[in-house]
């Protein structure tokens, strides 16, 4: 095993991991993404902390009764010993490389940490094209890169998919008769950019983008130099910030009528929001819910006028004005609740519903560049037709640029469109 790893199994987990002063071990898995977006982390990392501590990989599913003795249900899981003591933070899935490193600065005084530290050399890695973000767009522009023989790399903070893998099932994508769970569309997707030689800096934090000079830093030393550089990092929900979002997103709460509002046939829902998003989504889930309970903080709804008078007819929507949501609560499948408060009195009441839309708006993701970039009214990118941004040679794609309508094929338009100028361009 490459780098000063040991390859290890159950009965060699006293010995290799409770005999040794001080221990990491990696419970992996074969074909798992984040495993693969470990592994290269991990080994250059043995090299640096490999005096210090010793590292070691388990396979998990040959070595269950372990994995289930150490409550490591998932792949990969690290686990940090020191003395034969569990200590530290369990880290599992997308681990970033800075997440482990300060478990293992954790083992080791502060002194021999910082003296490590001053031996991780700088590295400059070149390509053609940096792609910034691996969702559908990403996914895409890398792909027909790849396919046009340019070295191409895809640089995410999470793990390839986008924000499309947190989506319970997608029927709208072309190719498949039956519905796909979002995760393993975005997972096909990687697969292909994969083997058409796309290569990935995936869950890895970005510290550093100067689009003029087309260059970024990875993981605080590598320094990936490009010709053309594609913005792909997409958008995500404006949250609420409340008591049961995070627990409860994906598993009751959705941020898209498109997606998953087919699953609510002749149920009852909560929509959140009063503004155009809000009240155009909810006439979509008008097809397929037997009741609609808009919450709005105000005592008029945003939305433009069409939209209202569409809204006001509809007899299976009733408009609460002047509350907002509190917290979120879940009682079974599709039995949900919200916590709402009367915002004249102060009073708290709890609905009953079967799921929860909310549409507060969206944010795109552009907090890790300070360049000067042409930015609508609502903050997003604006481009040419050929998706090229004000600034020569960077371009944008998907959801993170201004755009009517933002789908999964929208998306993977964008991603196309730039691929192929930027493929006329360098080749």
């Amino acid at each position: 095993m490459a780098g000063k790893i040991k390859e290890i199994q159950a009965a060699d987990f006293e010995k290799e991991v409770l005999g040794k002063e001080r221990a990491v071990i990696d419970f992996y898995s074969t074909e798992c993404p984040p495993c693969e977006a470990l592994a290269a982390k991990y080994e250059n990392l043995s090299m640096i902390y490999g005096d210090d501590i010793n590292f070691v990989k388990i396979f998990r599913q040959g070595n269950k009764d372990l994995a289930a003795e150490l409550d490591v249900s998932g792949s990969p899981t690290v686990l940090f010993y020191e003395n034969g003591k569990r200590v530290g933070k369990t880290l599992t899935g997308g681990i970033l490389r800075s997440d482990l490193m300060e478990g293992l600065d954790a083992l080791l005084p502060a002194e021999k940490a910082e003296e490590l530290h001053a031996k991780i050399e700088q590295v400059v890695t070149n390509a053609d094209t940096v792609v910034l973000g691996g969702g559908p767009a990403g996914l895409t522009a890398g792909i027909y890169l790849a396919q046009a023989h340019l070295n191409t790399i895809v640089v995410d903070t999470a793990l390839p998919g986008g924000y499309v893998a947190t989506t319970h099932q997608v029927s709208n994508y072309p190719g498949f008769v039956e519905p796909q769970p979002g995760m393993m569309l975005s997972h096909y997707m990687g697969e292909q950019a994969k083997a058409n030689g796309v290569k990935f800096r995936s869950a890895v934090d970005v510290s550093k983008v100067d689009l003029l000079n087309k260059n970024l830093v990875v993981d605080g030393y590598e320094t990936i130099e490009a010709k053309k550089i594609v913005i792909a990092t997409g958008s995500r929900p404006r949250p609420l910030d409340i008591p049961g979002e995070k627990e409860y997103a994906g598993q009751g709460i959705s941020y898209c009528a498109t997606c998953d509002g087919k699953y609510f046939e002749d149920k009852e829902i909560i929509v959140i929001g009063g503004g155009n998003s809000s009240i155009e989504e909810s006439l979509f889930l008008s097809k397929f819910a037997k009741k609609i309970t808009i919450v709005h903080q105000f005592d008029t709804l945003q939305a433009n006028k069409e939209a209202q008078n569409k809204i006001f007819a509809d007899d299976k929507v009733d408009i609460m004005f002047e509350h907002e949501p509190r917290e979120f609560k879940k009682y079974g499948n599709m039995d949900m609740a919200v916590v709402v408060e009367n915002l004249k009195t102060g009073e708290l009441s709890e609905l009953r519903t079967n799921g929860v839309f909310v549409f507060v708006g969206f944010i795109p993701n552009l907090e890790v560049f300070n360049d000067e970039m042409e930015l609508d009214q609502w903050g997003y990118l604006k481009t040419s037709e050929t998706m090229e941004t004000n600034i020569p040679g960077v371009f944008a794609a998907g959801d993170v640029r201004t755009k009517q309508y933002r789908q999964i094929t929208t998306a993977v338009a964008d991603g196309t469109i730039a691929a192929i100028t930027i493929s006329k361009e360098l080749t």
